[in-house]
């Protein structure tokens, strides 16, 4: 065999497990998909300690406005939801793992979080808010008034990012619980947190103006479905279904439900 036959063979043999491999690809792209239909089962991780998002209702059953969200994408999906209530500090990487297909918890858009994860189109907007005691909602109205105070914040969150990031003399205290965290504002052992404002207005509303935002939210907040990165159909079948979901009301209705106003847009 001569060079020039020689330089074909190998040539054929690099396409052939090129265009192999470019098809094995895009096999899997579509696999986890049709692993979750088959299975008629979507998995998804929440907190279910963060009202209104997710929550324990007197009944004892598992409430709220993501709870919901996710039973109706689940179902735009031709599947039922498997709700699996998983620490914040624990969730992402429960969906690396695989233990999940998605995590819908609030999962704030940035730029650093999706170099590692994909997100569907925004279902909610909202910012940064700190939350205090009544009495003192006054001692905080821009990030600078955090200097030199104790910011309870959630372990891993984008608050502590942002608190770490855009307030350096600020003392931080990190909780990998939310109901922790507002106990510790409500015995003053924490001067204030940083919690989503829509979480703050319903935390108000529910410990009798005990406690009071203060002022003006520090940043828009954008929240998305968080998934594995290399899953495009999946991608695509909860942008799809998110789409159908804000046609037809059913968004607006759920924000209205549960936050008396739509915080969708």
């Amino acid at each position: 065999m001569n060079i020039s036959a020689i330089r074909r063979t190998l040539l054929l043999s690099a396409l052939s497990l090129a265009l192999g491999t470019g098809l094995a690809s895009q096999a899997m792209a579509g696999e986890q998909l049709q692993k979750i239909k088959d299975s008629g089962t979507l998995n998804v991780g929440l907190e279910g300690t963060y009202p209104p998002f997710s929550f324990v209702d007197n009944n004892g059953k598992l409430s709220g406005f993501e709870v919901e969200l996710s039973e109706a994408l689940a179902k735009e999906l031709g599947v039922k939801a498997k709700i699996q209530p998983t620490k914040w500090d624990g969730i992402l990487a429960a969906l690396e793992s695989k233990r999940l297909d998605v995590v819908v918890n609030q999962v704030t858009i940035s730029e650093e979080r999706k170099k590692k994860y994909d997100f569907s189109k925004p279902y909610t907007v909202s910012g940064i808010q700190a939350l205090t005691q009544k009495k003192d909602e006054g001692s905080i109205k821009t990030a600078q008034d955090l200097v030199g105070k104790k910011i309870g914040v959630g372990l891993g969150t984008n608050y502590e990012q942002w608190l770490k990031s855009n307030v350096p003399g600020a003392v931080v205290k990190t909780y990998d619980d939310d109901p922790t965290k507002y106990q510790d504002l409500r015995v003053g052992r924490i001067d204030a947190i940083l919690v989503d404002r829509l979480a703050a207005l319903e935390l108000i509303a529910k410990t009798k103006d005990t406690l009071a935002v203060a002022g003006e939210p520090f940043s828009r907040q954008e929240a998305g479905v968080a998934l594995r990165k290399g899953e495009p159909e999946l991608h695509e079948a909860i942008d799809k279904a998110l789409d159908k979901l804000r046609a037809d009301g059913t968004l607006a209705k759920l924000s209205e439900k549960y936050f008396g106003a739509d915080v969708t847009k």
